[in-house]
């Protein structure tokens, strides 16, 4: 693992912990070891380090392919465990490269709904997820993550800044589905239930 990944991490750590307040919960359910796809709602740019930055383990993630084109950018990106991914196409090469990691033993942090929402609702996830934790046997690991789109107000404490991991969909669960696409778009719904669900309960204040 490269230096500059770690020294990223930490300066992400100071910055969303005690500049703009961060609050974790649930990494109780976080799997200490073995592969799992970390899925999470999307709401901001600051989103991958966020919650990169929330795990005791080092995450892979993908980045849209464009950031790559400066040089100095993708090369900083390379080595904070970033990819390309072709953005509003299957992308199988990036597919498989997280299906490699996975089974690897590695984390992957995938965004289910493809691109960020800017109005803060959830939008329809993309059946991809479903296909890759279908191949890779894995766990996934719900996230919900709210007011990284304010981070303003987070700083002045007038938002929260939460990132809230739950328990993990089975892979015992996810390889029973159906291998077609009906099957992989169920998984990803349900990725979303379970996210939607984090949600309420930050809602609920529990």
């Amino acid at each position: 693992m490269h230096i500059i990944y770690y020294t990223g991490r930490a300066f992400f750590r100071i910055f969303f912990r005690l500049i703009c307040g961060m609050r974790v919960s649930g990494l109780e359910h976080f799997p200490k070891t073995g592969g799992v796809i970390v899925a999470s709602n999307h709401i901001s740019y600051y989103d991958a380090p966020l919650v990169g930055s929330a795990m005791k383990r080092p995450a892979y993630f993908l980045a849209k392919q464009e950031l790559f084109k400066n040089r100095f950018i993708g090369w900083v990106l390379r080595r904070v465990l970033a990819r390309p991914v072709k953005r509003g196409s299957m992308d199988r090469r990036a597919m498989e490269m997280v299906i490699e990691w996975v089974n690897a033993g590695e984390v992957v942090t995938l965004f289910p709904e493809g691109t960020r929402s800017r109005t803060g609702e959830f939008l329809p996830p993309k059946a991809g997820i479903g296909l890759m934790a279908h191949r890779a046997k894995c766990p996934i690991v719900p996230v919900y993550i709210s007011g990284s789109d304010h981070l303003k107000d987070c700083f002045k404490r007038r938002r929260r800044l939460t990132v809230r991991f739950g328990e993990p969909i089975s892979p015992d669960w996810i390889a029973a589905q159906t291998v077609d696409r009906a099957g992989y778009e169920v998984i990803a719904q349900t990725v979303m239930k379970r996210i939607g669900d984090l949600k309420e309960q930050s809602l609920r204040g529990q």
